[in-house]
């Protein structure tokens, strides 16, 4: 018999394609590309089987207005420099939000600008997550807890 989960973790990867300059004592830097990588960490209340589809559509989704642009052109990078840091910052306070509509809470994003950068920020043991995922168990105990006292009652019920 299998052991039933309380949650599931997913891990995706997002690929754009942006070009950005940095702006370092008051001196804007050239215009450069980079193939920037986001992997993003996914974590949904229970056992139940969850395309992975279904969380890169919304991902691919929000990110698609930045693809193939110039970053410091769209806000809130047009006042922000757009670091990697600051980028993946940005794009975390989107993608927590966005998951969470759709049942999913985000352990983790990662940002690289090149293979050998990364930047990243973790929510695993932040009071929210750890408040989110509590709410996520929670949920899944009393749908247990639910489907055995009922079938505790019915077969009550067909003993009367």
């Amino acid at each position: 018999m299998r052991k039933e989960r309380l949650y599931r973790e997913y891990r995706l990867k997002s690929y754009l394609n942006m070009n950005h300059y940095i702006i370092i004592n008051g001196k804007q830097g050239q215009t450069h590309p980079h193939t920037w990588e986001f992997v993003i960490t996914i974590v949904v209340a229970g056992d139940e089987f969850v395309e992975f589809r279904t969380f890169e559509n919304l991902i691919e989704q929000y990110l698609e207005k930045y693809q193939n642009q110039i970053l410091n052109t769209i806000e809130p990078f047009d006042i922000i420099v757009p670091t990697i840091e600051n980028v993946t910052d940005h794009f975390n306070d989107d993608l927590q939000a966005l998951l969470r509509e759709h049942g999913g809470e985000l352990v983790s994003l990662e940002g690289s600008e090149t293979p050998t950068r990364s930047y990243i920020v973790s929510h695993r043991n932040e009071p929210e997550f750890i408040d989110q995922i509590g709410k996520m168990q929670n949920q899944q105990i009393s749908g247990v807890v639910e489907y055995v006292v009922d079938r505790i009652m019915g077969e009550n019920s067909r003993k009367w």
